[in-house]
């Protein structure tokens, strides 16, 4: 029983990993393109800026700017790489 409630956390860990990394990447994306105004891409604007903005906040205020070349989108990706590495590692011997 414990062996399945590990892999079901597991597995969780990995989506959710894999998934916020592709709306970091979205917001990333969108940010660089100027969509013309619709209410739906402006809604999907604002749904990506408040899941990702908070979490690149912190790096932000940890690296410097490199003129107009932001770093810390792949600086946080990196981090939530190596977090879900070290979970899913720690989850591993509970097996």
């Amino acid at each position: 029983m414990l062996a399945d409630w590990v892999s079901s956390v597991q597995s969780f860990v990995q989506v959710f990993t894999l998934v916020y990394f592709l709306l970091i990447f979205a917001y990333i994306l969108m940010s660089w393109v100027r969509l013309p105004y619709s209410i739906w891409l402006n809604r999907i604007q604002r749904f990506l800026y408040d899941v990702c903005e908070p979490y690149l906040r912190i790096f932000r205020r940890i690296i410097p700017p490199f003129g107009p070349i932001d770093l810390s989108p792949m600086v946080a990706i990196l981090v939530l790489w190596i977090a879900s590495s070290i979970v899913v590692s720690l989850l591993d011997r509970f097996h």
